[in-house]
């Protein structure tokens, strides 16, 4: 079936939008005339939510849907189609950050982390699909992360949910097709958002001092850190991203967003691999083992002459 773009005054239903892409994402979809359902896991973030869309101008609606519980999934999307009829565009962005290395991390917070950002995700999806058959039209746009392509060290978990949403994205698309619905990537680079304050994810045992990877996965904190801090991407970017997928005639499958993320990943794909990894992973573990080691030795003064 021939894909049908999305419009304004269309429904869209945005999953983890109390902070980050997903509040800047509703709000972005909004003033450009999209009937917007921003859902926060808990509704005590409604009046910040409010506060937000009030001062950039605009109007939407805030539900309670906490993508890791069936009935909060099963009464938001029920009341979203007795109010509006039908869903046209799901933005799948619910999801949270865990960073360390393999070995520092809990089974629990592993496991918490493939619950929200893989299960919640799909659930959401499988809920909504159904309206989206029904009514012939819609699309489901899936934030991923340039994560989700190229990993890195010491966000592993992290890393393996984003790679499990690409398969999954890529394989619905196939799915979903026949019926006139579209499934779309979304892949952020790094921008400076809460992900990288009050919603960093660390993983207790990663801050063990006694942990054979701390120094490298405190080395790799600060890198990682000063690449935010280089970021000129911003979550307006995703947005406009967003918007672009859910409007336009043909959307692509995957969208990157970012300059420098996009780079990485041509360049992935236009070297050799052997080089790609001995250059780009490669020259990470290096400086990664180099400050670990100047960071653990002892101060020239101290030392026995």
């Amino acid at each position: 079936m021939t894909a049908s773009a999305g419009s304004p005054d269309d429904t869209i239903l945005v999953t983890g939008s109390s902070t980050g892409l997903g509040l800047e994402t509703a709000i972005y979809l909004a003033k450009r005339g999209f009937n917007v359902y921003a859902t926060v896991r808990d509704i005590a973030a409604e009046p910040k939510v409010q506060q937000a869309a009030s001062d950039r101008g605009v109007s939407l609606k805030v539900l309670e849907l906490d993508i890791t519980d069936q009935s909060s999934i099963e009464t938001a999307v029920n009341q979203i189609i007795e109010e509006a009829g039908s869903i046209y565009g799901l933005v799948n962005n619910g999801g949270i950050g865990l960073r360390g290395c393999l070995e520092d991390l809990a089974d629990d917070e592993i496991r918490q982390v493939f619950e929200t950002n893989v299960f919640g995700t799909i659930a959401v999806t499988k809920a909504v699909l159904p309206h989206m058959r029904a009514a012939g039209r819609g699309r489901v746009l899936t934030v991923s992360s340039v994560g989700g392509r190229i990993s890195s060290f010491g966000v592993s978990m992290y890393c393996a949910s984003k790679f499990a949403l690409e398969g999954f994205g890529e394989a619905l698309a196939l799915e979903i097709a026949p019926f006139g619905l579209q499934s779309v990537l979304i892949e952020p680079g790094i921008i400076d958002t809460t992900r990288w304050t009050t919603h960093r994810g660390l993983a207790e045992g990663a801050m063990d001092p006694e942990s054979p990877y701390y120094r490298m996965f405190q080395v790799s904190e600060v890198m990682s850190d000063e690449v935010v801090a280089r970021s000129k991407t911003t979550a307006a970017d995703v947005g406009k991203a967003i918007h672009t997928a859910l409007t336009v005639e043909t959307p692509k499958m995957r969208y990157i967003v970012g300059k420098p993320a996009s780079a990485v990943v041509k360049l992935r794909r236009l070297l050799p691999e052997p080089f790609f990894e001995k250059v780009y992973f490669g020259g990470m573990v290096k400086r990664l083992e180099k400050e670990a080691a100047e960071a653990e030795a002892p101060p020239a003064s101290t030392v026995t002459q």
